[in-house]
């Protein structure tokens, strides 16, 4: 076997692959759903009358906002609709709070944490690196973070100001937290600190391509946790129409609210009103945003499904991987530290995989094991050849061949 395998890695190599599996982007095919938005007739008014080519609203035109209240089951005046992408309105929060947070700015803290699940989004450890905010990681489990480990963090550490996580389809895991999972942490941060801020990047909100969990909204869990003032939720059409062309929104209430609007006020005069406008002629409702959602299914699922055929034919030795049923990840950990070296591996085979770390806070993984997949973005002949790649990589790292 072991020679098939050293064979198979020489033919693959010999084929000069170029392939980019590191991000999780939409296909050609998934940007042309969208396409309509180019060219479709909008008034320049919104419906209470303001001018949209000009200054104005901002925090949203009043129809934009009510989409974003409809798509996040939360009240209209908690809803600002705003620019690009949830990670935008994240930055903002953050930064709203380590200038502006009551009673103590996070700057003037002393080593401020925040707990973040792993496996993590990278661009979410970049965001607090930023800040020199440091980043304490929480294992994930099925049903969403683990709440012992979750206790004992906010029990045997200082300066922790908050949890920044991905609460459905998991970036880049795939976890749904369950309700009684989210309203464990709501409960648990709230008796931890009146002050402990909520912060979740909802950005696969509505990006099921399987059957998947049902989960309440989660304003309404914040809510009969009584947690509202300290929590923000965010999503975006990022990936539901064009990357950094669609609008976002973002849930908050009381304090979060208020800093968020001041540090805006300073920072962006207005959102791109007219672009607000035209994405909501082209869905018009939630229930066209979901339609058009079920489209993006069609074209994603098959490429889940390749992606998974090759990584069913591993040994089960070899390591594991999730089966996600939304977002655009797929994590394989490997049974032994070498994730480094199957990504080096693919990368001497023509493709590229996302770092090995990037999972994990300050791009480092203790067990350097997860690797994250990410399968959309390229053909399903490519995807094929990418996948025949990696578990090459893995058989070879595994079993410690000599190529």
């Amino acid at each position: 076997m072991h020679q098939e395998i050293i064979t198979r890695f020489k033919s693959l190599k010999d084929k000069q692959l170029s392939i980019d599996i590191t991000r999780g982007k939409p296909d050609v095919e998934q940007l042309d759903l969208s396409n309509e938005l180019l060219s479709v007739s909008i008034s320049t008014f919104s419906e209470d009358g303001a001018d949209l080519r000009n200054y104005g609203e901002p925090f949203g035109i009043l129809e934009a906002r009510r989409l974003g209240s409809e798509l996040l089951d939360a009240p209209i005046g908690n809803i600002l609709a705003c620019e690009q992408s949830s990670l935008l309105l994240t930055y903002q929060t953050i930064l709203s709070n380590f200038l502006f947070a009551e009673p103590i700015p996070w700057k003037d803290i002393k080593n401020p944490k925040f707990i973040c699940p792993v496996p993590g989004f990278d661009r979410h450890f970049m965001m607090l690196n930023d800040f020199g905010i440091e980043a304490l990681p929480v294992p994930l489990n099925e049903d969403g973070v683990d709440i012992g480990s979750f206790q004992k963090i906010l029990e045997s550490e200082d300066s922790v100001v908050g949890m920044l996580g991905v609460p459905r389809h998991s970036n880049p895991s795939g976890e749904i937290y369950s309700d009684d999972n989210l309203l464990n942490l709501f409960k648990i941060g709230k008796n931890f600190s009146r002050e402990f801020l909520f912060i979740f990047d909802h950005a696969y909100l509505i990006h099921d391509f399987l059957p998947s969990k049902k989960q309440k909204p989660l304003w309404e869990i914040a809510s009969e946790a009584g947690v509202e003032e300290q929590t923000v939720i965010t999503t975006s059409f990022s990936k539901v129409t064009f990357g950094g062309g669609g609008i976002s929104f973002v849930a908050a209430s009381g304090n979060p609210l208020k800093l968020i609007k001041k540090v805006r006020t300073t920072m962006i005069i207005c959102p791109d009103k007219l672009n607000q406008k035209r994405h909501v002629e082209f869905f018009k409702t939630t229930e066209s945003v979901k339609k058009h959602m079920k489209k993006h299914a069609e074209l994603i699922r098959p490429k889940f499904k390749i992606a998974h055929s090759f990584l069913e034919k591993l040994p089960q030795e070899c390591g594991k991987f999730s089966t996600p049923t939304g977002g655009y990840f797929i994590t394989y950990s490997t049974a032994k530290p070498i994730a480094t070296k199957v990504v080096s591996l693919c990368k001497e085979m023509g493709v590229l995989v996302t770092p090995a770390g990037s999972t994990h806070p300050k791009g480092h993984d203790p067990n350097d094991s997860v690797i994250r997949l990410a399968p959309t973005y390229v053909s399903q002949n490519e995807l094929s050849d990418a996948m025949n790649v990696f578990t090459t990589a893995v058989l070879i790292a595994h079993y410690d061949l000599k190529v």
